[in-house]
């Protein structure tokens, strides 16, 4: 592991290091419930591997797609998928970005049952 990504809160979210309500989870990706939620429904979705930023996401790389798709799981689960949801992501700090981890904000304005 990495400096950056030993020190990273994400990273050590996806390792399971560091506390999170995590909604869905496979083998690229994790979801979880932001700490600081502006949002009814405002879940982070983020690679388990460490990139920093959208740019540096390279032509081969499909973790936008698996974004993406766990989007889609996470919209459904929390039952916003035909309602409509929002995904953004911010990138480097002109951008709003400031955690530098690749991440997904997924937006709802219903908010589900949180158990």
């Amino acid at each position: 592991m990495s400096d950056a990504s030993a020190e990273c809160v994400f990273c050590r979210i996806a390792q399971g290091k560091n506390p999170a309500e995590i909604v869905y989870q496979d083998e690229t990706v994790v979801a979880f419930w932001d700490a600081n939620p502006q949002y009814p429904v405002h879940i982070l979705i983020v690679p388990r591997r460490h990139i920093p930023t959208f740019n540096d996401i390279s032509s081969e790389d499909d973790i936008l797609c698996r974004i993406g798709q766990a989007a889609q799981k996470v919209a459904q689960q929390m039952g916003v998928a035909e309602s409509g949801y929002r995904v953004l992501f911010n990138v480097n700090r002109g951008g709003g970005q400031v955690i530098f981890h690749l991440h997904c904000h997924l937006f709802a304005r219903e908010a589900p049952s949180r158990a």
